[in-house]
């Protein structure tokens, strides 16, 4: 028997019926089936109960101590796996895989990469096609078997890239592994907000996500180590895929341990689980209901703020989608050498982190800043790009690279983007459509950003490119202030209308969406 139907002491049911067929009634008189209730309402009873801090501030503690590390490196791995191109690309892989294409036709002969800019896109048309039926997959079946067994997958597909002898397979490759790595982010957003308080949710979104910088700098290391290798039997870029792929492997064998929800959580005891459990009741999001509700999709699909929050992360991601399949390129034609442009990835990782970090702890004490933060953390995105495209690419020119580095401000801004949109939805159903809706936006907007890159205008500094992200970032800006006044009004709507706290209690865990239930409260 699953843990999450397993019987609870008597203390921890009041108020609820032992009928299997026991129906409660929504705030506007139709029925509730115990089936389509959050989990959670197994675990506690209809009422709070009463939560000791000391204990609430351990079972927090052992949630972080094994929930972030465990995200830290998986979503580290889905960042190494795709930004590892651009460093392949520059060992030998973009001449052995024809992904270059030598016009010599014009005069001068020009040199076309559209190869690569589809080899870094279709991995994303890959991670759209899995993202429906893996998001199903992980809300309808345990949690952990479901990403053990993808992962597991994604791994080998990674380290079968090494066998890879055309660009034409290549393609099929790509397109695969983006597919199994749709189960990461989603996974993780719900993970998130199915153990943590509104309150809480930016900080660990930021810890989790701020594995976008670390990796940027940790890979970079890596792949300069594999810039030492001089013989073997295969190519250096193939080196990287394999340990890669065996990285990757490992991780997809601990993912096995990820407990279902905070009710089956196995590093907690029985009475920590219930504090787990209580302690996101004022929140209103609830924990995780494993059947899937139409009707949430369809309110997910009509619900504005899902439209705002899905474009700014369309907008924001177009800089990822060029920064992590020709970064080490595009440094490149300052005048740097394959090392070198390596190594200069550093700074742009290390403001991706400390900025991630930054936001999220900001975030996390100080109530309603967080679209600010996006806001000013847009401006020097579009500060950098405008450095780069204007400044002259002389030899090692410094004003290009300093340009380069601060658009690692994109990382706070797409960590912020994913803290407001999970925090502002509840319905399990409704969570995983939101998270869904990021994930497309994500796609896009890598799909975008390769595409902004023509290689031929690379004397003109790659306008196009340039210009499209400053445009993106000033789009994102007005969004973030669109959502603002939404979000501000609702909750004013709310505040107005009368307040029962016997049946605000009794709502928190019905799996109810934040429309259906009038005492949730939007966050900003």
């Amino acid at each position: 028997m699953d843990e999450d139907e397993k019987k609870t002491p008597d203390d921890s049911r009041l108020g609820q019926s032992d009928d299997p067929h026991h129906v409660t009634l929504r705030n506007d008189g139709s029925s509730i089936a115990s089936g389509d209730k959050d989990i959670a309402a197994a675990l506690v009873s209809e009422h709070a109960q009463p939560i000791d801090p000391a204990v609430e501030r351990r079972v927090l503690r052992k949630i972080d101590l094994y929930f972030i590390p465990l995200m830290w490196i998986g979503y580290g791995f889905v960042y190494y796996d795709k930004a590892i191109l651009g460093s392949a690309a520059l060992f030998g892989m973009t001449s052995d895989l024809a992904l270059a294409v030598v016009d010599k036709s014009t005069n001068p002969a020009t040199t076309s990469t559209k190869r690569l800019s589809w080899a870094t896109s279709i991995f994303y048309f890959g991670m759209l096609g899995g993202l429906l039926p893996l998001t199903l997959l992980t809300q309808r079946f345990q949690v952990g078997r479901v990403l053990g067994l993808v992962v597991l997958i994604w791994g080998l597909i990674c380290m079968l890239t090494a066998a890879v002898t055309s660009y034409e397979g290549l393609y099929a490759q790509r397109f695969f592994l983006g597919f199994v790595e749709a189960v990461i982010p989603t996974g993780f957003m719900c993970i998130i907000s199915g153990y943590y308080t509104q309150e809480e949710q930016a900080l660990r979104q930021s810890w989790w996500f701020s594995s976008t910088g670390g990796w940027t700098i940790i890979g970079g290391a890596l792949n300069y180590g594999f810039a030492q290798i001089t013989g073997g039997a295969l190519r250096r870029w193939q080196y990287i895929y394999l340990l890669a792929g065996a990285l990757t492997i490992v991780f997809g064998g601990v993912c096995f341990l990820i407990p279902n929800s905070a009710v089956s959580a196995w590093f907690l005891t029985p009475e920590e689980r219930v504090v787990a459990v209580e302690r996101l009741r004022k929140g209103q999001t609830g924990v995780r209901c494993q059947r899937v509700k139409g009707y949430q999709i369809v309110e997910a699909v009509m619900d504005v703020k899902v439209w705002l929050i899905a474009f700014m992360m369309a907008g924001a991601y177009t800089v990822n989608g060029a920064v992590s399949g020709f970064g080490p390129l595009i440094v490149s034609t300052f005048g740097y050498t394959t090392l070198e442009s390596i190594l200069l990835q550093f700074p742009l990782g290390g403001i991706c982190f400390i900025f991630i970090l930054l936001t999220g702890y900001l975030s996390s004490h100080f109530p309603n800043i967080r679209l600010i933060l996006l806001i000013l953390c847009c401006l020097p995105v579009i500060a950098g790009c405008a450095m780069i495209w204007k400044s002259t690419w002389s030899y090692h020119a410094p004003n290009p690279v300093a340009g380069y580095s601060i658009i690692g401000f994109f990382g706070p801004v797409v960590s912020l983007i994913i803290s407001i949109g999970m925090s502002n939805v509840a319905g399990a159903t409704k969570k995983s459509s939101m998270a869904a809706a990021i994930f497309v936006a994500y796609c896009v907007g890598n799909i975008i950003g390769p595409q902004l890159i023509v290689t031929p205008t690379v004397k003109q500094h790659y306008p196009t490119l340039w210009l499209g992200l400053i445009i993106c970032y000033i789009i994102v800006i007005l969004l973030a202030i669109t959502l603002f006044f939404v979000l501000r009004r609702e909750n004013a709507r709310r505040d107005a209308l009368p307040v029962d706290e016997d049946e605000r209690d009794r709502m928190a865990f019905l799996d109810l969406t934040d429309k259906e239930n009038p005492y949730f409260r939007y966050v900003w």
